[in-house]
């Protein structure tokens, strides 16, 4: 059972979404301020937090923020700003998903049982023995045991959806990928959100691993079609 926080500042918001995700089979613990909801994110253990933007004390950017200096937890971002601005600030942060209001809850509960997918294909899917559990491009070693990306014997802090771009990218090298095939890849056919959620993550992606980011040399893009991996 997975176990969920939400940092909401509506109250009946955050008690209708707790009541629905309970019936779906979720834990979920619920907090109204901010301050107390990023307090309770770190020092806690959570399967993944619900967050949203507008709040009191603290924003929902900052919470994100200090989250994803600590942990890589799955978080969705939720708010009322339709502005892509917000959208995409909220995931270069580190969020794994931000949903508008007003949602639905099958639309919620969708969201948070494909995080959820995600989690578990990344941390307990058995290989195949035949499978190497590293693999290796250039500087650059891949531990699909351990979930880590090593860059010339250096660890690199990615995020589950980061380092299931790297698995893609690395079983598909110097192959042009379209956005579309990385979406379906990562956050599965049945995604509801929009396919900026990749550019945004490519962009973290380099931040991470190039020596130059205005000048990257292993995640390239393809223009008018995709990202390509390759040294």
């Amino acid at each position: 059972m997975s176990k969920v926080l939400i940092i909401e500042d509506e109250v009946a918001i955050a008690d209708l979404e707790k009541d629905y995700l309970e019936l779906s089979g979720f834990e979920v613990e619920t907090e109204n301020d901010g301050v107390v909801g990023l307090k309770r994110a770190l020092s806690e253990d959570f399967d993944m937090y619900i967050l949203d933007l507008m709040l009191p004390g603290i924003d929902g950017f900052e919470i994100c923020k200090q989250i994803r200096e600590e942990k890589n937890t799955p978080i969705l971002m939720v708010s009322a700003k339709k502005d892509d601005i917000d959208k995409i600030r909220g995931l270069g942060l580190g969020a794994d998903d931000y949903i508008t209001k007003p949602f639905s809850v099958s639309e919620l509960i969708a969201r948070l049982e494909a995080l959820t997918r995600r989690i578990h294909r990344g941390t307990s899917a058995a290989k195949p023995a035949e499978e190497p559990e590293q693999l290796v491009s250039g500087p650059f070693v891949l531990d699909e045991k351990s979930r880590i990306l090593y860059k010339s014997g250096t660890p690199i802090d990615l995020t589950q959806v980061e380092f299931q771009i790297m698995e893609l990218f690395f079983r598909n090298p110097a192959t042009a990928l379209v956005r579309e095939k990385i979406l379906e890849g990562v956050w599965g056919k049945n995604y509801f959100g929009d396919v900026k959620i990749v550019d945004v993550n490519i962009r973290r992606l380099r931040i991470k691993i190039e020596d130059n980011t205005a000048n990257p040399t292993y995640i390239t893009t393809v223009w008018g079609y995709g990202y390509k991996w390759g040294l």
